[in-house]
């Protein structure tokens, strides 16, 4: 018994990040805090701290539901013991195996930071979109959809295979144009940081717009467009902090205050359910498979967008919007 609640303490500490903040206050060397290893011990415990805030304030503003939290709960439960750890091998892998094989290399500077983050946003955009447009991806990313409130939660909500494809993709690209590990880095530590708390709820933050700032970075409110399951918002905002690329490739798309937001996945599923959640799509996906006539219809299943089918009757996201524009 005592080595469970061992266990379960570990986790708590693991999951508010307090590890490295308490050792470097007992070591007594606060200069550590000039450090990334310093700052990043600040930092580490914001978001999990903000996740207790928007509770609390649900709970004072009866808007609190604990069932919203069950497919969080358990993704990130499943994922401490799993995702984590083969995410950060397949990071440590693709740096070992291309890092001899980059076009060229860029100084850890502070001009060439800023090169290195715009190639990140490059880098993500392209596994984000493919996690939209692969159906075989978006069987490992609709976890990350299922939920049906936007809140703190939501960030830890993943299918355990999702973070290793998209370091794969990500950390390939970086390295491969030139982005430095130790560079690399710190821009996980930032993206990871800032991806978690655009996921933050209106019981924290009602609009989310974060007013000038919206137009150059991509806010809450921009976020929760990119969750939403309405036909005008679908596969839109695939950046994390710069827009850049979502406005050089026109997936750019701003919150209609006049059009509220659905949350959650077009298919019809167990509201709140963890199994259908996590593994609802991979289920739909091998059914389709299954009955596809030929190789080839079946190989198309797993490669072609969400919706595809191969009678034609196509339900997939831009099929879905010229039929909507079509209407209005």
């Amino acid at each position: 018994m005592m080595d469970f609640f061992l266990a379960v303490w570990e986790q708590f500490r693991s999951f508010f990040g307090f590890d490295a903040l308490i050792r470097i206050i007992k070591q007594g060397d606060y200069s550590s805090f000039q450090t990334f290893e310093g700052i990043t011990a600040i930092f580490a415990p914001v978001i999990p701290l903000i996740l207790i805030l928007e509770l609390i304030r649900g709970l004072m503003y009866k808007k609190f539901s604990i069932i919203s939290y069950k497919i969080p709960f358990f993704s990130y439960v499943l994922n401490a013991v799993l995702g984590r750890f083969i995410a950060i091998a397949m990071v440590l892998l693709v740096i070992g195996w291309l890092e001899d094989k980059a076009l060229f290399t860029v100084p850890f500077t502070w001009y060439w930071f800023i090169y290195g983050y715009i190639i990140w946003e490059l880098a993500h955009f392209v596994y984000h979109f493919l996690a939209h447009k692969v159906r075989l991806l978006w069987c490992f990313h609709s976890t990350h959809h299922a939920p049906e409130t936007m809140h703190l939660g939501v960030t830890y909500a993943h299918f355990f295979l999702e973070a290793p494809y998209a370091d794969l993709i990500r950390t390939s690209i970086c390295i491969l144009l030139g982005v430095p590990p130790p560079m690399l880095f710190v821009i996980m530590f930032i993206d990871g940081t800032w991806g978690s708390f655009i996921h933050v709820g209106e019981t924290v933050m009602k609009k989310g717009d974060l007013g000038w700032f919206g137009k150059w970075i991509l806010t809450p409110s921009h976020h929760r467009v990119h969750h939403a399951k309405n036909i005008e918002y679908m596969d839109t905002n695939f950046c994390n902090l710069l827009n850049i690329w979502d406005k050089v490739f026109k997936t750019y798309q701003p919150e209609n205050r006049e059009l509220p937001i659905q949350y959650g996945i077009t298919r019809e599923m167990k509201p709140n359910n963890f199994m259908d959640a996590y593994f609802g799509e991979i289920t739909a996906l091998a059914r389709d498979v299954y009955k596809a006539p030929g190789i080839k219809n079946k190989v198309l299943y797993l490669f072609m967008p969400p919706g595809w089918s191969h009678t034609g009757e196509h339900k997939t996201a831009a099929v879905m919007k010229k039929l909507h524009q079509k209407e209005d």
